[in-house]
C-alpha cells in the first residue's frame, strides 16, 4: 500500500466556554478517522488550535475583570484536558492568538491584496454605547420585524424563520448590558469572491471534495447568483489581529479563525524540524476538514477561496456532520442533557461515548441521537457481553499455559474475519462508522457463537481434553484480538489493554490477518464495567446542577454589581418569618408632596393607600426629589408603623427607599399593575 501524507483538522472550539458532548461527536470521529489512518501506516497528523478573537472574548475578559490572554490560556487548558479525557489526541493543539497565525494572516491578507479583492464600504451597525462596542448578531436581541415574536436573536426569527439584520429588529436590545444599542457607520473591508464563482462552481461540483447534499445545498442556494462580498474586518475595540495596511481595524474572527489550521502546522513543523511546504504547498498531501453543517457555508466558499489565492493547498474533503439530539430533542440544560465533557467523565467511562457515537455516525449530515436508554443497552450489550466477555473468559483458561503451538483448524472463523478488513476499512475511509460497526460486530456473535457451541467450561472438566481447551481458547483469543484490531480507532484504551493481554501491542491494521500461537497470555485484568442506569442519572442531574451554577454566576457577571453597598452597610442580624410579618408593608400613591422649609432633609407626603385611607409621613428625600415630580408614584411604605410625633407634625409611616443618603437615595416603587393597598409579601 502507497503511503499516503494526511493533514486533518477538526473545526476550532471557541475560547468563550466548555466542551460538552454535542461538541465530542465532531472530535471524536475525527480522531477515529484519524487514528484510523495511522493504524493503516498513513503518514497522517492532527491539527486543531482553540479560536480566540472575538467581541466575546473582550467582553467577558472585562467582565472578569482579566485580560483576554488569561483568560484565553485558562480556557485552553480546560479544553486540553476535556479533549484528553476522551482519548482525543492531537498531533499540535495551538491558538489562533499566535504569532504563527499572525504571520500566516499577513501572508493570505497580502495575496488578497496582490488580486485586487478588497473593496472597503460604510457598514452601519448597533453600537453598544455602554460597553464601546459594534454589535454581532448573537448580542442583539428584539421583536420579529416579520411575525412580532419577542426575544429574538439579531439575525433571525426561530419562530417564523424569518431573516434579516440586527437593524431591522423592533425595541433591539444589546445582550452584553441590557441597554437600548444605537445606530452607527464605520469602514469594513470586504474580500470580493464573485471574482472567484467559476473556480467555486467547479471545485464545490466536481463530486470529490463534498457530499452530494451540500454540494446540491450550495448550488441551488448561492452559486447560481452572484456571490456576496465578506465582511472581513472589525473597527476598534476588538480583540484580534490589527489589520497591518488599515489601522484601528481587525480581522474579523471568521477570517483569522480557519488560518489557524494552517498555524498550528506550523508549530507543529517548527517543534519537529519539518517541512511546512510539504503540508500545506505539495499536491501530494491531503488536506481533510471535519466540521459541522452550521458552518458549511464558510468552509466551501470563503475558505478555498482564500487557500486557492494565497496558493495553499485546497481541501481534498470537507466532511461534514449533524447535530447532536438527546433522546430526540435539541439538547436540554433544564432536563439535563447538556451535559460538559468534565461532567460525564465525573461518572462515565469516555470509551462508552466514543463506541455509541461510532454506531450511529454514517458519512451524510443527519442528526445523531444519543438515546439514553439505548446507549446503557447497546454498551453494555456490545461491548462488554460480545466483546470483553470473549477476553474474560477464554484468557483465564491459559493463563498458565499460554496459546497452543500451530494455530488450530477453527472451520474458517479466522479467515473470514481477515476477509472483512477491506469492507471494514473502507467503510472508516467514507466515515461510515455505523456500516463499521456492524461488520465488527457480527464477526463478534459469529466468535461467540463459536465458544458457546465449543462449551469450554464442560472440557475443563475432563483432564484429557486439556489440548482441547487450550485450542478453543486460542481461537477465541484470536478472534477477540481481530475485532479489537477493527475496533482500535474507537477504543483505543482498549486496544492497548489487548495488546497488554496477549503481549502482542496492537500497532497496525495488517496485524488481523496473521493468528497468534505459541505465546504467552498474561492474566486478565479488568477492562470494562457495565454501565449501570444510576450513572447516567447521576450524570444530568449533576448537568443540572452545572447549568444553576453557570445560570447564577452569568447573572451576576452581566451586571457586575460590585459588592461595597453590602460592605459599607452589612446584613443585620438574623429574624424570624414572625418579625417580618408583623410589618405591614403596602403600595401606596403619592397624592401630596410638600417642602418642609424648616428641615433640610425632609418632605412631607401625604400617602393614599385607597379608598378613604391616608397617612401623613415625613421623608427625608429633599436632597434628592422635588417635590412636584413625586406626586401620583406609586411607592411602598410601612403602613403599620408606630406614630412618631414631631415639631412639624404627626409622621404615621414610612417610605422604603435604598441608598446611602444625600443625594443617592432612591424610592422602592412597584411593578406595572400594583394598586394602591396591595400588600407586599
Amino acid at each position: 500500500m502507497t503511503q499516503r501524507r494526511i493533514l486533518v483538522t477538526a473545526a476550532l472550539p471557541y475560547a468563550n466556554g466548555d466542551i460538552h458532548i454535542g461538541h465530542l461527536v465532531e472530535y471524536i470521529q475525527t480522531d477515529i478517522w484519524v487514528r484510523f489512518q495511522k493504524l493503516r501506516g498513513h503518514a497522517c497528523r492532527f491539527f486543531c488550535a482553540d479560536d480566540t478573537h472575538g467581541t466575546a472574548i473582550m467582553i467577558r475578559a472585562r467582565q472578569e475583570g482579566r485580560s483576554e490572554e488569561a483568560l484565553i490560556a485558562d480556557v485552553q487548558q480546560k479544553h486540553i484536558t476535556d479533549f484528553a479525557g476522551f482519548n482525543i489526541e492531537f498531533d499540535n493543539y495551538g491558538s489562533t492568538n499566535s504569532e504563527q497565525n499572525r504571520k500566516l494572516c499577513y501572508e493570505i491578507w497580502e495575496a488578497l491584496r496582490t488580486a485586487d479583492l478588497v473593496v472597503e464600504k460604510e457598514v452601519t451597525q448597533l453600537f453598544d454605547v455602554q460597553e464601546n462596542t459594534f454589535l454581532a448578531d448573537r448580542f442583539v436581541k428584539g421583536t420579529c420585524p416579520k411575525c412580532k415574536a419577542p426575544d429574538q436573536y439579531g439575525d433571525n426569527c426561530d419562530k417564523c424563520g424569518s431573516t434579516y439584520t440586527p437593524a431591522d429588529l423592533a425595541d433591539p436590545i444589546s445582550t452584553l448590558s441590557n441597554t437600548t444599542p444605537e445606530l452607527r457607520t464605520a469602514s469594513h473591508l470586504f474580500v470580493r469572491i464573485e471574482d472567484l464563482h467559476g473556480f467555486l462552481v467547479e471545485w464545490t461540483q466536481s463530486g470529490e471534495h463534498l457530499q452530494s447534499e451540500v454540494a446540491n445545498y450550495l448550488k441551488g442556494h448561492f452559486l447560481g447568483d452572484p456571490l456576496r462580498d465578506w465582511d472581513i474586518s472589525r473597527p476598534a475595540p476588538y480583540f484580534g489581529f490589527e489589520i497591518p495596511d488599515s489601522p484601528g481595524n481587525y480581522w474579523y474572527v471568521w477570517f483569522d479563525a480557519p488560518i489557524g489550521y494552517i498555524a498550528s502546522t506550523l508549530e507543529w513543523c517548527e517543534k519537529h524540524g519539518e517541512d511546512f511546504d510539504q503540508w500545506w504547498k505539495n499536491p501530494e498531501t491531503e488536506v481533510h476538514h471535519f466540521i459541522g453543517k452550521d458552518i458549511t457555508y464558510f468552509h466551501t466558499l470563503f475558505w478555498p477561496a482564500m487557500l486557492k489565492t494565497a496558493g495553499f493547498n485546497l481541501p481534498e474533503k470537507v466532511h461534514i456532520h449533524g447535530f447532536l439530539t438527546v433522546d430526540g430533542e435539541k439538547m436540554s440544560k433544564s432536563k439535563g442533557t447538556f451535559v460538559k465533557a468534565a461532567t460525564y467523565l465525573n461518572h462515565l467511562d469516555p470509551a462508552c461515548l466514543r463506541y455509541y457515537y461510532a454506531s450511529k455516525l454514517g458519512p451524510r449530515l443527519d442528526d445523531l441521537d444519543l438515546n439514553l436508554d439505548e446507549f446503557i443497552q447497546k454498551v453494555n450489550s456490545d461491548l462488554v457481553g460480545k466483546v470483553v466477555n470473549l477476553a474474560s473468559r477464554s484468557a483465564k483458561f491459559v493463563a498458565k499455559t499460554g496459546l497452543s503451538a500451530a494455530y488450530p483448524e477453527d472451520g474458517g472463523l479466522f479467515a473470514h474475519a481477515a476477509s472483512r478488513s477491506d469492507a471494514i476499512a473502507a467503510a472508516y475511509e467514507a466515515c461510515d462508522y455505523n456500516g463499521a460497526m456492524r461488520e465488527i460486530l457480527a464477526l463478534a456473535d459469529r466468535a461467540n457463537k463459536f465458544w458457546d457451541d465449543k462449551k469450554p467450561w464442560e472440557v475443563k472438566k475432563d483432564g484429557s481434553r486439556q489440548a482441547e481447551l487450550q485450542d478453543i481458547c486460542t481461537i477465541s483469543l484470536n478472534l477477540y484480538q481481530q475485532i479489537v484490531i477493527y475496533l482500535t480507532p474507537v477504543l483505543p484504551q482498549l486496544s492497548e489493554q489487548t495488546g497488554a493481554l496477549l503481549n502482542d501491542p496492537i500497532v497496525n491494521w495488517d496485524q488481523a490477518q496473521t493468528p497468534l500461537a505459541g505465546t504467552a497470555v498474561n492474566k486478565f485484568q479488568h477492562m470494562f464495567k457495565r454501565i449501570e442506569e444510576k450513572q447516567v442519572q447521576a450524570m444530568t442531574e449533576e448537568a443540572r446542577e452545572d447549568v444553576a451554577a453557570a445560570e447564577s454566576e452569568a447573572a451576576a457577571s452581566q451586571w457586575n454589581d460590585s459588592g461595597e453597598a453590602l460592605e459599607q452597610e452589612p446584613m443585620s442580624e438574623e429574624c424570624t418569618i414572625d418579625d417580618f410579618v408583623k410589618v405591614d408593608l403596602r403600595v401606596a400613591r403619592i397624592v401630596e408632596a410638600n417642602s418642609v422649609p424648616e428641615a433640610n432633609k425632609l418632605l412631607q407626603l401625604t400617602l393614599s393607600l385607597g379608598g378613604d385611607e391616608r397617612r401623613n409621613v415625613f421623608a427625608g428625600i429633599k436632597s434628592a426629589y422635588n417635590p412636584e415630580e413625586l406626586v401620583g408614584r406609586l411607592v411602598i411604605c410601612c403602613a403599620n408603623l408606630k406614630p412618631r410625633k414631631m415639631r412639624f407634625g404627626t409622621s404615621e409611616g414610612m417610605v422604603l427607599a435604598s441608598g446611602p443618603g444625600g443625594k443617592d437615595v432612591f424610592l422602592l416603587s412597584p411593578d406595572e399593575g400594583a394598586v394602591p393597598g396591595q400588600r407586599v409579601h
